[in-house]
Parts: C-alpha cells; sequence; structure tokens
C-alpha cells in the first residue's frame, strides 16, 4: 500500500504488533496531525484501539515501563513544579520526585518534547513512564479540579479549630461565640459540614425526631442518611449551628435564617445559608452549601443542546426582552441564570439583581438581598432599579402581578430582563403570568425566550454498564423509532468513584423562543396545551425528549430520565 512507507514511530508499531492494519493506521496518524491530538488520543476515542492494548505494546516497543496510575499516592504527587497549561499542552501528569528527578506520566512514548519542555520547566532530571491513555486524562482533570479547588486542604484541616464566621447583613460578621457546646459536638459539626463540601452535597438535613437524630446529606439530587447521632446531642447540635450563624438560641418556637462562612485554607471559604424550623421534636435545621464557582462554569458545562444554547445566546444579545427560567426548586435556575449574567457582565452594562437571598456573589453586578420585612420586596427593588440608569435586571422570582408588571414593563422600554417562576413546563410559564392577571398582549410582546429545566444524575464513566432494553419498550418510552439500534443505553452500577452508579449532574432543558405563531395563540388566550402544541410544531423539543437525547448519548440511564420527566 502506498500509506505504507508514511507510517512512523508508534503508528509503525502497533501495525508490526497486528493491532492495526497499514490503511487505518495511515489515516488515524494523518488525522490525529490534523487534529492536533496525540495518535494514542485519537486511537483512544475513536476506538480503534483499545487504550490498554497499546499502552502494552509500545511499552514493549520502546522500553518505557508500564505504569499503574492507581498504585501513585495522590498525596506525593508534586503539585507546584508543572503548570497546567503545559501538562494539558503535552498531555503529561507529574507523578512523584525522588531527589532531583521528577518521574512523569505519558501514554505516547514518541513524546520526547513533552519530556523535554517538563525538564527544561522544572530543571530537574525528567524519565517518562508509560500509562493507558484514557486513565491519563481522567487522572489529569482530577489532579488540576483538586489544586484548583482547594479540596485537597479539606484531609488536613483542624477539626478544633475552624475558622467559622457568621454573616450578617445588617452586623459586622464575626467568629461565633462561646456557647455550652463541648468540644465533640464542635468537632462533629464541623466535620458534618466538611465531609459535606467534599462529597459535593448540596444541602446538608439535621433532623430531630422522637427516639432517633439524624443527618441526611442531598448529593446529586438524592438524599442519604450519613449519620445518626445520640438523640440527646440534638439540642446541643442545634445551638451549635445556630452560634454559628448568628442566630438567636433562646428562639425555638419561629423559623429562623443565617448564613455562614467557612474558611478552610487562606485562598478557600465556603459559604452556608441556614434555615431552622421549629419541628415536633425540636428544631430541624437545612444548610445549603453556596457555591460561587458554579457560576464560572460556563455555558457549554450546563447540558444544553447545540440548538438550544444558540437559543439562549440569542435572546441574551438583544438589547430588550424578557428571559424567564423555570423548574421546581433545586433544578439549577439560578445557575442558568448567572451563566448568562456572567456572559453579559462587562464593563460598558450596568446589571443590578434582586433575590431572596443572594446566593452567588459576582464581582461587577449590583446585587441586593430583598427584605420584606424593611419594605425591600421585589416590587420595590424593581422600582429602585428603573431609576438607576439599567441595562440589564434579574428578578430572582416573579411571584405576584406587581412585580410581573414592572419586569414586563422595564423588558418593553428598553431593558433586558431575567427571571424565575416555579412551573413545570414552558407553555405553563405564558399561563401562569396570565393567571397572575398580566394582559396578554404584554407577555406575547416582552417574552422572548423561556427556558424550563431539570436536573439529571450523569452516569459514572468508570463503572456503567450496557443496558438491554426490548424495542418494544424503547418505542413505549418515547425514543424516535428510526434511530432506535443506532444507539446505546447504558445502566448505573456502582464504584469508588460514584454514588450507586452516578456522578454529578447535567441539565435537561425545554428552550423555546417566542415565535410569531406562538405570540397569536398567546393573544387569542389558548391554553397550555394549545401552547405546547405549537411549540413542537416550532420544532422546540419537550423534556422528555431532551432528556431521551442524553439516555441516547450515554450521559445518564432511562430510570434517570424518568424520574426527572415522569408525568
Amino acid at each position: 500500500m502506498n500509506e505504507a512507507p508514511t507510517l512512523t514511530g508508534l503508528a509503525r508499531q502497533l501495525v508490526n504488533a497486528n493491532l492495526l492494519d497499514e490503511r487505518t493506521a495511515a489515516q488515524a496518524q494523518a488525522q490525529a496531525l490534523r487534529n492536533k491530538i496525540p495518535l494514542v488520543s485519537y486511537l483512544v476515542q475513536h476506538k480503534l484501539a483499545s487504550s490498554r492494548a497499546v499502552a502494552e505494546i509500545a511499552a514493549e516497543q520502546f522500553g518505557v515501563p508500564l505504569c499503574d496510575l492507581k498504585a501513585i499516592d495522590k498525596d506525593s504527587q508534586p503539585r507546584d513544579l508543572v503548570s497546567e497549561k503545559l501538562c494539558r499542552q503535552h498531555r503529561v501528569l507529574p507523578l512523584y520526585r525522588r531527589g532531583n528527578k521528577l518521574f512523569v506520566a505519558l501514554s505516547d512514548p514518541t513524546n520526547h518534547q513533552a519530556v523535554t519542555d517538563v525538564q527544561f520547566s522544572t530543571g530537574l532530571s525528567t524519565e517518562a513512564l508509560l500509562v493507558e491513555d484514557d486513565k491519563l486524562g481522567d487522572a489529569i482533570d482530577r489532579f488540576f479540579e483538586a489544586a484548583n479547588s482547594g479540596m485537597e486542604d479539606l484531609a488536613d484541616v483542624d477539626l478544633d479549630g475552624l475558622d467559622v464566621q457568621a454573616v450578617d447583613e445588617n452586623k459586622e460578621d464575626g467568629v461565633a461565640g462561646e456557647s455550652a457546646d463541648d468540644a465533640p459536638v464542635v468537632r462533629f459539626v464541623n466535620k458534618m459540614l466538611l465531609d459535606a463540601i467534599k462529597g459535593g452535597s448540596s444541602d446538608l438535613h439535621f433532623e430531630p425526631y422522637e427516639k432517633v437524630y439524624r443527618v441526611r446529606f442531598r448529593t446529586d439530587g438524592i438524599l442519604q442518611e450519613i449519620a445518626r447521632p445520640p438523640i440527646q446531642l440534638a439540642p446541643r447540635i442545634s445551638a451549635r449551628l445556630k452560634v454559628m450563624a448568628a442566630l438567636d438560641i433562646s428562639e425555638r418556637r419561629k423559623p429562623q435564617d443565617g448564613r455562614i462562612k467557612m474558611r478552610i485554607s487562606k485562598s478557600k471559604s465556603i459559604d452556608f445559608r441556614v434555615s431552622t424550623c421549629p419541628t415536633l421534636w425540636g428544631e430541624k435545621i437545612v444548610m445549603r452549601i453556596l457555591d460561587p464557582s458554579s457560576a464560572q462554569m460556563g455555558i457549554d458545562a450546563l447540558g444544553y443542546e447545540p440548538g438550544q444554547k444558540d437559543l439562549y445566546m440569542a435572546a441574551l444579545k438583544q438589547p430588550q426582552g424578557m428571559i424567564l427560567v423555570t423548574g421546581p426548586t433545586g433544578s439549577g435556575k439560578t445557575v442558568s441564570l448567572y451563566t448568562g449574567l456572567n456572559i453579559l457582565n462587562t464593563v460598558d452594562v450596568n446589571i443590578s439583581t434582586a433575590e431572596d437571598p443572594v446566593e452567588i456573589n459576582l464581582e461587577g453586578i449590583n446585587q441586593v438581598n430583598v427584605n420584606p420585612k424593611q419594605g425591600m420586596d421585589f416590587t420595590a427593588a424593581l422600582r429602585a432599579f428603573l431609576r438607576q440608569d439599567p441595562d440589564i435586571i434579574m428578578v430572582g422570582e416573579i411571584r405576584d402581578l406587581d412585580t410581573a408588571s414592572i419586569a414586563i414593563k422595564a423588558a418593553q422600554t428598553g431593558h433586558m430582563v431575567m427571571s424565575t417562576l416555579h412551573t413545570n413546563s414552558a407553555a405553563e410559564t405564558l399561563t401562569r403570568l396570565r393567571n397572575m392577571g398580566v394582559p396578554s398582549f404584554n407577555i406575547a410582546t416582552s417574552v422572548s425566550l423561556i427556558i424550563a429545566q431539570r436536573l439529571a444524575r450523569k452516569l459514572c464513566v468508570h463503572c456503567k454498564k450496557d443496558a438491554q432494553i426490548p424495542r418494544e419498550a424503547l418505542l413505549e418510552e418515547g425514543f424516535p423509532q428510526d434511530q432506535i439500534g443506532s444507539f446505546k443505553l447504558y445502566g448505573p452500577v456502582g464504584c469508588e468513584n460514584c454514588n450507586g452508579g452516578y456522578k454529578g449532574r447535567i441539565g435537561i432543558y425545554e428552550v423555546v423562543k417566542n415565535t410569531p405563531a406562538l405570540q397569536r395563540i398567546i393573544m387569542e388566550e389558548g391554553n397550555s396545551i394549545d401552547i405546547s402544541a405549537q411549540m413542537r410544531k416550532d420544532g422546540f423539543n419537550d423534556l422528555r425528549t431532551s432528556a431521551l437525547l442524553k439516555a441516547m448519548q450515554g450521559i445518564t440511564s432511562l430510570e434517570e430520565v424518568n424520574r426527572v420527566t415522569k408525568d
């Protein structure tokens, strides 16, 4: 074949070992060069060869030792020697240092430039060890995720001396004062908070009952029981949490709200929103972990399909109009809004937000905490914003006609308005506004985009398994008949890297642009069924269709699709 003479290095060795034929190897080598990625990565990504087989052949042919990444002590990996840019550019990972020698992981033994650049950057003698390409990619991601988040500091946090401050908008911040809590209670509470952060939980529930006291964490949207401390400690745990949040520990008959800032290292602090509620057997306390980094993820990480992302970006570029995000509590509405605000947050626009309460702090945005007791409700905040030369306004939630009317007038008078509603679908959002008393004409002319959303758990990439489901069952679930057989479905298993087969969550979206046909139905006061039918005619996927797409892509399971989109 005329491709044979062009084969070099690893490609030639893989052909000699009968792992690839010459034509495939030549095409892969050319395509990898065109895509500017290592040949090994191209072969593994396109499933032309298994990562393990390539690594074994490369190790044997080039005389480079094969290393198991699981055997590497993560704590011994040098974190400040090689920059993230260099590691990702060359697909290389520092493993450990022995005196003046640095050992690094590579998946391509012919990548001598990587070793040279690392050696030049560190001034250390550098030796390469060979690892499997797919495991190397995951290891690089985990290495720099830990370094950037500061979570590696949590392993050595002093549970007794943790720096905890109460955050109160009406008082100066201060370290939580003395209480009757003894050291074991302080340590237990601190450990619960740190475990929740390390586990990626979103909420902590401290719940007293007649004979038991339990602590549950909400992780990836699912509550799990974590601990059952002695029931005798319930009053002390509640008192400790209330002291940390600067709440009144003598008041046990009324709900209270507070905030805690926990500093876990010099550069990393975590905020908690605290809510107490009197129950039959004591005070239930729920803490929401507020993660500012969630607004910095970028729109590509949220899970929008390409067409949905284009609709959202186009709406953000409009000088005026209203973008509404809808869904139940905990469906990621705030993150969707703040991702859009982050895109719009430039020096040439004035952005103001009114929230109850402010969950994510962003520099460059004027954020207001709604406080009805002091006369600062959503309506008052909106009126104030309109006198402050705004370009973009974000209202935490439209709850009543006054707020809706002012928001719509703002959207009609040259401002971009973003807000949320608690409805189940895009069609119901439009009818909810009409039921509040907003005239149909105002709805049709002001609302430019509606996003209904849910959060589904993502399957663990390390342990997910093929799910064998009969064709009839797939048709019954709603999968497209013409595509059955062209995709594979997966189910959860469970391993050391995940929670019951799932790790992380991804958004499921219904993104609908207000088209002339929809405007006509709104003006004619059509119901949500009529509106929904027109949305499907206009080509906008509903939540169920979007969720099935995620299952077809292998991102989530059919069980999870049914959990988040069941009727």
